[in-house]
């Protein structure tokens, strides 16, 4: 049995919470009855009170590598003892270079160069800044209309936010950029439920893209972002042949196409990019979170060479690109991101999660029938299930499950409203994959 009995502080406690404005959390809820943690290694959180947490949520779909990774932490040191911080503009470090190579070798062919940033937001504002700029040094001035998705998410940046398509992310911040618009989801309840991987009804929505290019006209397209599994709206995975229709569109049209891979980028889906996944080359690409299994803030953009190549003219002393961060290409990000680089490579993660797929599909997938359980999708290691929203309180027995398998089951898991997704680390075994199952079917059953 269980023992839940309290021990020892991992670490000091504030009395205090009330400083601290969380970010996307409830926050007079949770300083009520706070979910504190204290420290993690491989699957698992341990809170302040010494409890150990499951993790289905691979943090924030950022340790895909698990947790308290030694080889990652290690690099880290040395790096901060070695170089603390370098200058970004004008200025380089030999291990920038180093990871970027790195990265385009993991990448499709012809994505073949990397701008660093520190987010996924940053990366999702700075491949909607190239995609402008790329067609304004082409002489295509006309084209800056950008297009997401309904449901998309692309991060907190006021241009992420506007080519974002969930409501609740948007409505508070009045107009955005002006010059947006949307393609539909990809989802249909009636025709797609309970699909493992990809469902095989949905290609046709990319076809909406061709009413949107007649509505504006091509000439004012720079580009279209997608994720090809919109996670954070709680896992969409893409139909069967919808990127690559998406790609022939905008490739008919002139129209950039930008991956967000900030969720599906390194081994979520069993590949190192869902381009490969899908055999679907974009013009830019965007990664952050697994990057440096989420020990060091970084992101950035992947160009394909020949929009890479377009900015490289003029006098060659002036500033190509007028863009970037402060922290780009941090040394200790870097140090994170090349020891990284090295763990999914030397334990074969990207190939493990591959093979662990149908496993893990099949296992979420005994949850259907459970109560309020009305959909249940998975691709790669990753799950979203739907539960019925009470008509009173959209949203409420989501939050009740997520503090529910906190506080009374063990788990960390994610919600989008009313829906649970499922993220584990690529570490994960079989026994442990029984166990989050068991333990979300008995969260279900508590907020039935």
């Amino acid at each position: 049995m269980l023992d839940k009995s309290p021990s020892a502080p991992a670490v000091n406690v504030p009395n205090d919470l009330a400083a601290h404005w969380m970010p996307f959390t409830a926050n007079r809820a949770f300083k009520k009855a706070p979910r504190l943690l204290a420290g993690a290694k491989d699957m698992h959180y341990i809170t302040v009170d010494g409890r150990k947490i499951i993790d289905a949520a691979s943090g924030m779909w950022c340790t895909n590598a698990g947790h308290g990774r030694t080889q990652i932490s290690s690099a880290i040191a040395r790096q901060a003892e070695t170089l603390d911080y370098a200058p970004p503009f004008q200025f380089g470090i030999p291990q920038a270079f180093e990871l970027a190579s790195r990265i385009a070798d993991l990448a499709p062919a012809g994505l073949d160069h990397v701008f660093f940033c520190n987010s996924g937001s940053e990366a999702a504002d700075t491949a909607l800044k190239i995609a402008l700029a790329y067609h304004q040094i082409n002489g295509q001035g006309t084209r800056t209309r950008l297009i997401g998705r309904v449901r998309g998410y692309h991060g907190v940046g006021f241009g992420g936010t506007s080519v974002g398509g969930i409501g609740n992310n948007r409505k508070m911040f009045g107009t955005l950029l002006a010059g947006v618009d949307h393609l539909p989801a990809t989802y249909d309840r009636e025709k797609q439920a309970f699909s493992k991987g990809e469902p095989d009804y949905g290609a046709n929505f990319a076809d909406e893209l061709e009413n949107l290019v007649n509505l504006h006209g091509a000439s004012t397209i720079a580009a279209v972002i997608v994720e090809p599994m919109a996670g954070s709206t709680g896992v969409l995975p893409a139909p069967k042949g919808y990127l690559k229709r998406l790609r022939e569109i905008t490739q008919k049209h002139g129209i950039l196409l930008i991956f967000d891979e900030v969720i599906t980028g390194y081994g979520r889906l069993g590949y190192a990019f869902a381009a490969e996944r899908y055999g679907v080359l974009p013009d830019l690409l965007t990664f952050a979170k697994g990057i440096t299994n989420g020990a060091a803030p970084m992101g950035g953009v992947i160009v394909r060479d020949t929009i890479h190549d377009a900015f490289m003219s003029g006098p060659e002393h002036m500033v190509e690109f007028t863009h970037g961060y402060t922290y780009s290409a941090h040394p200790i990000a870097c140090a994170a991101g090349l020891a990284t680089l090295d763990i999914y490579r030397d334990e074969k993660l990207f190939e493990r999660a591959l093979g662990l797929e149908p496993k893990f599909a099949d296992a979420v997938m005994t949850l259907k029938g459970l109560p309020n359980v009305v959909d249940i999708r998975t691709v790669g290691l990753t799950a979203g299930i739907d539960l019925a929203s009470r008509p009173d309180a959209v949203g409420q027995r989501g939050y009740d499950a997520m503090t529910n398998a906190f506080h009374d089951n063990d788990m960390m898991l994610r919600i989008a409203g009313d829906t649970l997704a499922l993220t584990p680390p690529l570490i994960i075994s079989e026994d442990q994959i029984g166990e989050i199952v068991d333990k979300v079917g008995k969260v279900i059953r508590a907020v039935a």
